[in-house]
């Protein structure tokens, strides 16, 4: 695939797209970028977000299809950026709910004009699922579209199934966006560790405390990157309107790669707080943490923040995961520089953004 093949599609006046997970990290962000480029957007989730204009929210249990149907029956979107998903206490649980999500939410739009469907899943599609994760014959890195599956189960397989077969049935185009860990904004979310980095931070700060390093010397030492929400939403838009991104995966990340240990401490110098690498023995934000809600709690009040339970800002256990990992996780991207999409990001200008909207919204205290 070349970027001649890169060619826009033809638009029609007043598209709507149907932005599934429209609360969280990364649908937050395609819902921007769809406002941005003048879609009117229909903003599905279980809780309507803040009024704004173009945006029309819709709630919805997505595990009923009875109540997918009845929400969505009456709807004409031309487009779906499905961006959800719901942890389950086992991955074949994860199989049965997060594919029967996408299956029935496609099934309910059977009657709706759909031209294309992205879908976000992410890099677990070579790495296993968190039952299973980094066991096994993986891919050697940087991970390529190209990698068969896993011999294992994996609820993203199910999903990309789930959209095949709704594919072919109902005459859309498809898309799958494979992110690695996401940086970006949203609230009450399972797997944020960009505001939960903000939030270890800032407590350090507040108890004089080093910012402890809490994961693997693996990943203190090693190559990596992420994915800031703002280009995976890029990327869903490019293949969404472009003959290129038609029927395909694609890796998404920033486009750098770096080290935590320098990263780090470039961190550590936006809250004012000394880094501290890896010991001989992690120490692991769900331990550095425990009893932490009301230190959080007295943070808010002394500085008037939006919210005082640390549980709606931090996820300790999935910053604990991803810093944890004994395993080298980083991505290869030509598939879609080479297909036209050249959108790049620097990880510590996704960082620094994300602190400052954090601070201005007054999740986090102010420096001074």
């Amino acid at each position: 695939m070349t970027s001649a093949q890169n060619t826009p599609l033809p638009t029609t006046e007043a598209r709507t797209a149907l932005v599934v997970g429209a609360t969280g990290i990364s649908g937050s962000a395609v819902t921007d970028e769809l406002r941005e480029a003048g879609w009117n957007v229909l903003a599905l989730s279980r809780r309507p977000g803040l009024p704004r204009e173009g945006v029309r929210w819709l709630t919805a249990d997505l595990r009923s299809a009875d109540d997918l149907k009845r929400v969505l029956a009456p709807e004409r979107p031309s487009h779906v950026f499905f961006t959800a998903w719901s942890r389950q206490a086992t991955e074949q649980q994860n199989i049965v709910v997060n594919g029967g999500m996408v299956r029935d939410l496609l099934a309910a739009l059977t009657d709706a004009p759909l031209e294309h469907v992205a879908l976000v899943t992410g890099l677990k599609h070579y790495l296993g699922p968190f039952e299973a994760y980094g066991q096994g014959n993986m891919p050697d890195t940087p991970f390529r579209e190209e990698e068969p599956r896993l011999d294992a189960p994996n609820f993203y397989y199910a999903q990309e199934d789930a959209l095949f077969a709704a594919a072919a049935a109902q005459g859309f185009t498809w898309s799958v966006h494979r992110s690695h860990t996401m940086i970006g904004h949203a609230v009450g979310n399972l797997m944020n560790m960009g505001l939960t980095l903000a939030v270890y931070a800032s407590i350090c700060r507040s108890l004089d405390r080093p910012f402890v390093f809490p994961g693997s010397e693996m990943q203190w030492n090693g190559l990596t990157d992420v994915t800031d929400a703002t280009i995976l939403a890029e990327q869903m838009f490019w293949a969404a309107t472009h003959t290129a991104g038609r029927d395909e995966a694609f890796n998404v990340v920033n486009g750098d790669v770096f080290r935590w240990r320098r990263l780090w401490s470039q961190l550590a110098a936006q809250f004012g707080v000394e880094p501290v690498g890896p010991g001989a023995v992690p120490q692991p934000l769900e331990q550095q943490m425990q009893g932490i809600d009301e230190v959080w709690a007295g943070i808010a009040a002394e500085h008037s923040l939006a919210e005082a339970d640390v549980s709606r800002l931090a996820s300790w256990w999935h910053t604990d995961a991803d810093l944890g990992r004994t395993i080298e996780v980083v991505t290869d991207v030509s598939k879609s520089r080479l297909a036209g999409f050249t959108s790049h990001h620097r990880t510590i200008d996704s960082f620094t953004a994300l602190f400052d909207r954090y601070r201005s919204e007054r999740l986090i205290p102010p420096l001074a």
